[in-house]
């Protein structure tokens, strides 16, 4: 039993949801791509063969006769290194989170996800059985443990796997982006290969998912906990492990080395960590990427105002897909400055976008002349404002659609909590990419990629007056979002207290902020639920975003 050696490759790959056959000629052709390269086993991110995560298409029949077509073709290949390959399994009555190890026509093990995780965005509990027993295989003569993602945070699973005689944990993943996440995991699986004294192999998915980011980075430990590998963070590659058995009894030897998927060249298997701030904006690039590609828009366009906001969108948008298919629209009105006009040029021409100018100074007296006699003894309000806010959004869904290129949303996740923002006028839109950023971190983002530009020797993405200026919805003579928000540095604190860790109104006062304030910002929340409903998915990145982990009721009685 001496001597005893296993290669695999880990595939960290951007799969489509839903697209059974896609995913499935890309199994195979990384598969040879890691043949070539020695591999034995070619392992894949969970439920690869549909993608994750697939929701409620689960539940369609038609998915069913899919994956279990895919499933016996690729069983039924005889050449080749093994497989481990996640799938949804269909029992007569049940479905299982599963995955499978297949070689020379045979489906060698099987195992079923034992820990449903149902918080955050995550609700299998709706759609999966539990699994009853350990996963553990045997390959090359060194015996395998399998988990599934959410079989690693608990203690469980991985303690029975070794007790069944595991000689390292293979855990296939589809863990989405959040910030701090990765440190989190990395924690973690020390402190299970501590307790177990195995290897871990620990395999992510990478890529965009309507709201969702799979940011990868995954690593590869020894049994003492120490990370011998770190895949790239919102990048497909393919790393080799070996692990290797010198004697017998002795704990696993591990070996790695990682190359680019789009290259093919060996890179360093640790991958330096990426800093905050570098890793929500790459978090929002890829957002952004895979939605407009994977629906297959010919581009985006944005209203550019001269503001912070619209300012990064447009920087995520050209680094997402290019200056090429990227089109920026300022619509003046009779309150925009000269300053804003100014820096919406200066920034669409360093971006090389194309860029249009077109007022909307007729459509907004048109509209006010129209209801004159309706308005006539009312005092002008927020109403006049929201009039500015769809008739630029009547241009630019005219724009989308006649050019087929997608409208990016350009609001914040700040504006969106309190409902600084005018249903059927600057919420419009197919997707909205800073939707889960605050306004701080809007321009903490916006100061890190100019100094990105900076280090390239390029001029800054976004004019400096664009991030010094205070910021202003410019609907109205010298307004400013202070005449009727806090400052952002209030706002926004108490805003994470409790959107992101529910605190209630004297634990957030005990913080030291004004009781007043607390109460008048949480109000403002929950009284605009209903627009934050009628909103479009953008990239989440914080711990609690506007999506799939926000469900307050738009009509309650609680108050405080």
């Amino acid at each position: 039993m001496s001597g005893r050696a296993l290669k695999l490759a880990l595939a960290q790959t951007n799969f489509l949801v839903g697209d059974v056959g896609g995913n499935a000629a890309r199994i195979r052709q990384i598969a040879a791509a890691g043949h070539v390269a020695g591999a034995q086993l070619v392992v894949f991110p969970e439920l690869a063969l549909v993608g994750y995560p697939p929701e409620d298409l689960l539940f369609h029949r038609g998915l069913r006769r899919q994956v279990e077509a895919a499933l016996a073709a690729l069983t039924a290949e005889r050449a080749g290194p093994a497989l481990l390959v996640g799938f949804p399994e269909y029992t007569e009555q049940l479905i299982f989170n599963a995955v499978s190890v297949l070689h020379a026509g045979e489906e060698l093990a099987h195992y079923r996800k034992q820990c449903l995780p149902n918080y955050g965005v995550f609700d299998e509990q709706r759609y999966f059985a539990r699994g009853e027993s350990s996963g553990l295989f045997e390959l090359q003569g060194l015996r395998l443990g399998l988990l599934i993602c959410e079989d690693i945070w608990q203690d469980a699973p991985a303690q029975a796997a070794r007790a069944a005689g595991a000689e390292a944990l293979i855990v296939v993943n589809a863990s989405p982006y959040e910030q701090g996440k990765q440190a989190q995991r990395e924690t973690l699986l020390q402190r299970r290969a501590a307790e177990t004294g195995l290897p871990l192999v620990y395999l992510n998915l990478v890529g965009g998912q309507d709201e969702l980011v799979f940011d990868g980075q995954s690593v590869v430990l020894d049994y003492e906990g120490r990370v011998l590998l770190r895949a790239p963070a919102f990048a497909e590659s393919l790393s080799f492990v070996e692990l290797t058995r010198d004697a017998p009894g002795a704990p696993l030897r591990v070996s790695v080395a990682l190359q680019s998927a789009a290259t093919r060249s060996p890179i360093a298997p640790v991958t330096p960590p990426l800093s905050a701030d570098a890793e929500v904006y790459e978090a929002l690039v890829m957002g952004v990427r895979d939605y407009v590609g994977k629906h297959r828009f010919p581009g985006v366009v944005l209203g550019l105002s001269g503001g912070i906001d619209s300012a990064l969108t447009l920087t995520i948008a050209v680094d997402a897909l290019g200056a090429e298919r990227v089109q920026a629209v300022m619509m003046p009105s009779r309150y925009t400055s000269q300053m804003s006009l100014d820096d919406a040029a200066l920034q669409a021409e360093r971006l090389g976008v194309k860029y249009s100018v077109i007022p909307i100074e007729g459509m907004f007296a048109a509209t006010l002349e129209a209801l004159r006699e309706e308005f006539a003894g009312r005092p002008v309000d927020a109403t006049e404002e929201n009039i500015q806010s769809r008739c630029r959004m009547q241009i630019l869904m005219g724009l989308s659609n006649k050019t087929g290129r997608m409208l990016l949303t350009t609001g914040n996740k700040s504006e969106m909590a309190v409902g600084y923002a005018t249903l059927y006028g600057d919420m419009a839109g197919g997707f909205a990419p800073i939707k889960d950023c605050s306004k701080l971190l809007v321009y903490r983002l916006a100061a890190y990629r100019n100094a990105l530009a900076s280090a390239n020797g390029e001029s800054a993405a976004i004019p400096a007056r664009v991030i010094e200026r205070a910021p202003s919805a410019e609907l109205r003579p010298d307004q400013k979002d202070a005449d009727s928000l806090p400052p952002y540095e209030i706002l926004d604190p108490i805003l994470e207290a409790f959107i992101e860790q529910d605190q209630s109104v004297e634990e957030i006062v005990e913080r030291g902020f004004e009781r007043t304030t607390v109460v008048r910002v949480l109000e403002l929340v929950k009284r605009n639920e209903y627009k934050r409903r009628q909103a479009p998915p953008g990239v989440r990145v914080s711990r609690r975003a506007f999506g799939r982990d926000w469900r307050y009721p738009i009509t309650s009685g609680y108050r405080r």
